[in-house]
């Protein structure tokens, strides 16, 4: 028994001897230090008390940036970041603090992406309690640092941090700066106008409550949440008081917040904006485009316009028809030549050609016709007639208080009514903006020459071996190519595809899955299993089983899913196509599908569960109809198809498999099915009448499953007090006598014991109720999503906050 315990006390002391037992990172590091990116999970420094951490942090796919952050917080939200917008490799980049005194981030190559600039001996680099990260001089007694990050802020300012005259809080176009009238603004400055608009522009320095007479130029949040300016500004946070995290942050929509961190989730909350209205903010949607805050910021391009790049709203939009030459003279009289669209509840601030009150609508429009220049006239009535011709579509928005229209200037034979010409004007938030992406490669292509000459026969024969090694690899890739038989139609989402996803390998994904030995599940399309990759990432793995419909589902999920993502998405991590294999890795949703848990005799979802499930898959849906650069339509929406998280968050999932017809394609938003598709007790009645299929399919479909949330079992199990199973059309009667009585009690899940929203349930009847009816009738998935979030009394995932 003695040995026992010495062997064991043994092991212990052992252990914590080993370079490999965990230690609290220093809050001071001297000359010489370094941290490799392969080592982000190890922060730099910490500070004395804990608050701050300084190191790695993941900026995009294979992309880090050195940057300093709250340690409490879960998503480490960046306050500082050595080099905003340009950051480093995943694999070879590393942050050293040189025995010269300069600290200095290296990519994976050895070049410098960004230093301090400081030298000099005897030099130690600190993370202090307020989030400073300096490098200093010991023996200074107490002098100026020769560095330190609160210097130069990027678009963060923490509590004591000032922000004086020689700085400004930068995200993308967007600044918060101090004007030369030494007033505190926020400026749009986009690649071809730039605007002020914060404080309101409408208003005098002093009509805005500021001063331009305190030359000072400061500002600071203390530890508080008050925000004090030198210009009289002098803001509080709603949770006011001291011992709270915060930050106030330049966010990448142009609104300036100050955010509290709950010490408890690690979550950040809003306490104060400058903005009130987002769409407030110039430049959000750029040229020709307007913006709309409803549920949530949305861009959309004017009639007769489309995106100018289907990634970045702020490029705007460029119009579908010639500009006029204004140099030349035209033989047709304005009137012949040009026609006007209505776009109500909206306007365009600034970049007025003139401004006209007291006049008629048709006044108003002949001054725009007769202006070469014009390219809108807004007109309103408030009182008397107030004319604005634009020269210049910026700044726009739309909102039910606005009590006017802009009127926009097309040729007339332009046909706005077209569906080519109204999808492609009507498009919503791109899809995907990703984050920067830099190519991984192996430690030998980051590894930096040396000079030194006895090792030059050494690299020139590695070089001949390189130079062969590439062309061998060059005819293999040649060789196997050819005999993938890529359709050429797809040749162009293939390159987007295997620019973006990972690649794998048949013996990858065979090793990753066991051989194929645990099953998640099946479909028409193929099975599913369970599989872990090399870093013990959990991954779905989908076997794609007929060869001959598999090649075409698997492309069109290919081009699909390249431009997709949503929290209420399954997302995929790569794929394998290798000769007639043909494999697809997605992520692994832990929770199950809706199915499991809501017809399950031995657990019940909770009503907030339910709901939460019933809104994300509406949210889901509502983007692949609406918001995608591409029309996806999933038609084979079911409870198997919406798998739930932990949090019972909704992901749906095999909608890459649907039919894909591009917005500008053959100008319909319908299309024509060579087979039906779908699950008996989901198929929406066209199925059967080979009419061509709309998003309309999916709306109904999504009716049958928010119907089956409200009475936890499936619509098609339904019988009468005779045993008959009930007709959609007898459902439907018995729905509408529901809504009509508002006795809701009844129908409601009785497992739920009475624990529910009346109010929800009633609404989510309605809205299946308005699912059922003939397709024309059908509302779309934006509309239910919008009504679902009215009902939602505490709508908490992060990814919906302001």
């Amino acid at each position: 028994m003695l040995g026992k315990s010495t062997s064991l006390a043994l092991l212990i002391f052992l252990h914590s001897l080993s370079p490999c037992s965990s230690a609290p990172a220093p809050s001071q590091l001297g000359a010489g230090s370094t941290l490799s990116v392969e080592d982000h999970v190890r922060s730099f420094l910490v500070s004395p008390d804990a608050t701050f951490s300084c190191g790695f942090l993941e900026a995009g796919e294979n992309a880090f940036s050195f940057s300093v952050w709250y340690t409490g917080s879960a998503d480490k939200t960046a306050v500082w970041t050595a080099s905003p917008g340009a950051p480093v490799n995943g694999r070879g980049s590393r942050i050293t603090f040189r025995h010269d005194g300069g600290l200095a981030l290296a990519d994976a190559n050895g070049t410098a992406v960004w230093e301090s600039k400081t030298s000099g001996g005897g030099l130690v680099i600190s993370l202090l309690d307020t989030g400073n990260l300096v490098i200093s001089d010991p023996s200074n007694n107490g002098g100026p640092a020769p560095w330190q990050s609160f210097d130069w802020p990027t678009d963060t300012l923490v509590p004591s941090q000032p922000l004086t005259k020689h700085m400004k809080l930068v995200a993308g176009y967007f600044s918060l700066y101090y004007d030369n009238d030494n007033v505190l603004r926020l400026l749009y400055d986009g690649p071809d106008t730039s605007s002020i608009y914060w404080p309101s522009p409408d208003n005098t320095v002093f009509g805005n409550a500021r001063t331009n007479y305190n030359s000072s130029r400061i500002a600071v949040l203390d530890d508080t949440g008050v925000f004090l300016s030198s210009d009289n500004l002098a803001v509080r946070a709603s949770d006011l008081g001291p011992g709270v995290k915060r930050r106030l942050t330049i966010d990448p929509d142009g609104n300036v917040r100050i955010y509290s961190l709950n010490a408890t989730t690690g979550g950040w909350k809003v306490t104060w904006a400058a903005m009130a209205q987002p769409c407030s903010v110039h430049g959000v949607c750029g040229q020709n485009a307007t913006c709309e805050y409803w549920p949530g910021l949305r861009c959309s391009c004017l009639p007769g316009y489309e995106m100018s790049d289907r990634e970045d709203w702020r490029k705007g939009c460029k119009p579908m028809f010639g500009v006029t030459n204004c140099s030349q003279d035209q033989a047709a009289a304005p009137e012949e030549r040009f026609k006007f669209v209505r776009v109500p509840q909206t306007d365009f601030y600034g970049y007025d050609l003139g401004y006209n009150s007291s006049v008629t609508f048709e006044h108003c429009k002949k001054l725009c016709l007769e202006m070469c220049l014009c390219t809108a006239f807004s007109y309103r009535l408030t009182g008397i007639g107030v004319c604005y011709p634009k020269g210049t579509l910026f700044n726009g928005y739309t909102s039910p208080n606005f009590p006017g229209s802009i009127y926009i200037k097309l040729p007339i034979d332009f046909d706005t009514s077209a569906q080519s010409v109204s999808a492609r004007s009507s498009e919503g938030l791109a899809c995907n903006p990703n984050g920067p992406k830099i190519v991984q490669g192996s430690p030998d292509t980051f590894r930096r020459p040396r000079n030194n000459t006895k090792w030059s026969y050494l690299y020139a024969f590695a070089t001949v071996l390189g130079v062969l090694d590439v062309i061998f690899i060059a005819t293999s890739w040649w060789f196997l190519s050819s005999k993938q038989s890529i359709p050429s139609s797809l040749e162009a989402g293939y390159r987007m595809v295997t620019g973006q996803f990972r690649r794998f390998t048949y013996r990858e994904l065979k090793d990753a899955t066991g051989n194929f030995k645990e099953e998640l599940g099946r479909g028409g399309s193929g099975v599913v299993y369970r599989g872990v990759l090399d870093k013990g990432k959990v991954v779905a793995v989908k076997k794609l089983t007929n060869v001959a419909g598999g090649d075409e589902e698997f492309w069109a999920e290919m081009t699909v899913i390249g431009r997709i993502n949503h929290i209420n998405l399954v997302r995929i991590w790569g794929f394998c196509s290798q000769g007639k294999r043909k494999l697809l890795v997605y992520e692994y949703v832990e929770n199950e599908s809706l199915d499991r848990h809501l017809f399950a005799t031995d657990r019940t979802l909770s009503w907030r569960e339910r709901y939460r499930i019933a809104l994300g898959t509406a949210r889901g849906l509502a983007y692949l109809h609406h918001e995608c650069l591409e029309w996806v339509i999933h038609c084979d929406v079911k409870p198997e198809n919406i798998l739930l998280t932990r949090e019972f968050d909704a992901k749906i999932a095999d909608f890459g498999l649907a039919k894909l017809s591009k917005r500008d394609g053959a100008g319909d938003s319908s299309m024509q099915l060579t087979h039906m598709r779908g699950t008996t007790g989901y198929m929406a009645p066209e199925w059967a009448l080979n009419v061509p299929i709309n998003a309309k399919v999916d709306v109904y479909s999504y009716g049958i499953v928010l119907l089956e949330i409200v009475i936890g079992s499936r619509i098609s199990e339904q019988r009468t007090a005779g045993g008959e199973r009930l007709e959609m059309s007898q459902t439907a009667e018995v729905l509408r006598q529901v809504v009509a009585s508002g006795d809701i009690a009844p129908l409601v899940d009785g497992r739920l014991q009475g624990q529910f929203n009346p109010r929800q349930a009633l609404e989510m009847v309605r809205i299946s109720l308005s699912c059922m009816e003939e397709r024309s009738k059908r509302p779309t998935m934006d509309d239910i999503a919008k009504v679902l979030m009215v009902c939602d009394d505490e709508d908490e995932h992060p990814a919906y906050r302001s």
